[in-house]
């Protein structure tokens, strides 16, 4: 399964995860971010690779589908409400983010 993480900057939140669960249980993953600064921003493209779209706050999810809404159309979109208050790879970060993934990355089939 291909994971794409979004949040605001693609610094924090969405690029630790990326680091966490790249190759877990053989799922490829990506990050991005929805504003005009972050390190890679989103695009059609990033959401047309994935099979599952997780963003951190509603806002995202928000900002995604007002984009590209025709991107997303057909892909499994979540949002795991993970407030913008953490360091990158932050222990209490990474604690919440294993805690709320964790019935996504069951190994591929």
């Amino acid at each position: 399964m291909k994971i794409l993480f979004v949040c605001s900057r693609n610094r924090l939140r969405s690029l630790t995860a990326e680091r966490l669960f790249d190759g877990v249980n053989g799922h490829e993953v990506r990050s991005a971010g929805t504003e005009q600064g972050a390190r890679l921003r989103v695009t059609a493209g990033h959401l047309g690779w994935a099979d599952l779209v997780v963003a951190m706050e509603k806002r995202h999810v928000s900002r995604m589908r007002e984009k590209f809404a025709d991107a997303l159309a057909g892909r499994r979109l979540v949002c795991l409400h993970i407030p913008d208050e953490y360091a990158f790879m932050d222990p209490a970060l990474v604690e919440r983010l294993e805690a709320e993934m964790a019935a996504y990355l069951v190994p591929d089939e």
